[in-house]
């Protein structure tokens, strides 16, 4: 693999507008157990770094985590690392013909000048049909609908490109609506929303979260019946954030994802990083059965969100260019969820579908996210588990 060094660049520090947009901040590039086994079975040490930074109160931050190495640097390449389309479709059985006339839309904050032309290259890379603003299938808008775009965020623009890519590898023939938020406010965010609805989107993925306090005031524009809503659970492990606490939405966990001898050709795990537990705010909504939380329990279902498990980016790498990358955080899983349910049509009830397709799903039953006793809440199980819901998607059944 043709490997370059660049500084990586992250919103956080694009927020602090005094300090350089390349650095990671020293707490963000994590290690345990980073001795682990690639997909070829090799041993390698894999660290990666957040995208985003913390969220202040009633505002979100992506869920992305970039591969980085030893230095904290970004690892590029000119050619992708990581799990492309095919890797993906075949480990969640997806006969991804369908799909055509179906919008995903992808619901981010801040401007990515270059998302169009970096998904060409995503996309050109592994044969994957063109996505243009020429022919129609892609369109990006701000968070009324226009072309009045909001400045731009590095970290926020990397989150993009995981998005897009995530799109087009599992609905190749869907259309995307990129809506780009004015800032990471829950309001802004959640005026993308309701855009999105308006503008037609039959999917609308957020890769993105933060604390539930402040959200009641906006968690009725995650409310579209018919609308397959999905929402990223979280990076931070065992706890809860919002949109994915919402009643109204899908909230997707996050597996390390390898391949096997096994039938299946593959295996998964509980990502330790991927979020879930019971809501303080929301209650739980009647297609939801577990009894060991009284109200909202994240998540519903799950896909790839391990960083060293990762999947192949093509986005910005500096504030000038653009470099394939591995990416992770339940920021995969989110788009990959939705993708799916854009190639199998059909209306969506909220987090709903899946409890009643339960034998469409890979079960999900080892690793942990955190500390909870070993209940199911923070722990992997047979059946219903919090880190990954009811499983990963087994085909375009599933949903």
């Amino acid at each position: 693999m043709v490997r370059t060094r660049t500084f990586l660049s992250i919103s956080a520090i694009a927020a602090l507008a005094a300090c350089s947009a390349d650095r990671i901040p020293t707490d963000a590039v994590t290690g345990p157990g980073s001795r682990i086994a690639d997909s070829k079975g090799a041993e390698m040490r894999a660290l990666h770094a957040k995208v985003c930074p913390s969220a202040a109160p009633e505002t979100a931050r992506c869920h992305a985590w970039v591969r980085v190495d030893e230095a904290g640097i970004a690892v590029t390449a000119s050619t992708p690392s990581g799990y492309g389309p095919a890797d993906l479709q075949s480990a969640y059985a997806l006969n991804v013909s369908g799909g055509a006339g179906q919008t995903i839309a992808i619901v981010d904050a801040y401007d990515d000048p270059n998302a169009e032309s970096d998904l060409a290259v995503y996309r050109a890379q592994f044969g994957l049909p063109p996505c243009t603003t020429a022919n129609g299938c892609f369109r990006k808008v701000d968070q009324n609908g226009g072309t009045r775009y909001p400045r731009g965020n590095a970290g926020w623009a990397e989150e993009i490109s995981l998005d897009l890519d995530m799109a087009s590898a599992i609905c190749p023939n869907c259309k995307i609506l990129l809506v780009q938020a004015s800032s990471a406010t829950f309001a802004n965010l959640a005026a993308s929303v309701n855009t999105a609805a308006r503008l037609g989107a039959h999917v609308i993925s957020n890769s993105y979260g933060g604390g539930e306090s402040g959200s009641t005031s906006v968690e009725a524009s995650y409310n579209h019946s018919g609308i397959a809503v999905t929402a990223s659970s979280g990076d931070n492990g065992f706890g809860v954030e919002f949109p994915a606490s919402s009643p109204h939405v899908t909230a997707v966990g996050g597996t390390s994802l390898r391949t096997s001898t096994n039938t299946r050709g593959w295996t998964e795990t509980v990502w330790s990083g991927a979020g879930s537990g019971c809501s303080t705010t929301y209650a739980k909504p009647s297609w939801q059965h577990d009894t060991g939380c009284s109200r909202r329990t994240v998540a519903d279902v799950s896909a790839v969100a391990d960083p060293n498990t990762g999947v192949a980016v093509f986005g910005p790498s500096s504030s000038t260019t653009s470099a394939f990358l591995v990416f992770g955080g339940t920021s995969v899983a989110a788009p990959l969820v939705g993708a799916v349910y854009a190639v199998n049509g059909g209306t969506v009830n909220f987090g709903s579908d899946p409890y009643a397709h339960t034998s469409a799903l890979f079960d999900v039953t080892s690793g942990s996210n955190g500390s909870c006793g070993g209940s199911y809440l923070c722990t992997g199980k047979v059946g219903y588990d919090g880190p990954t819901g009811l499983g990963t998607p087994n085909g375009t059944a599933a949903f």
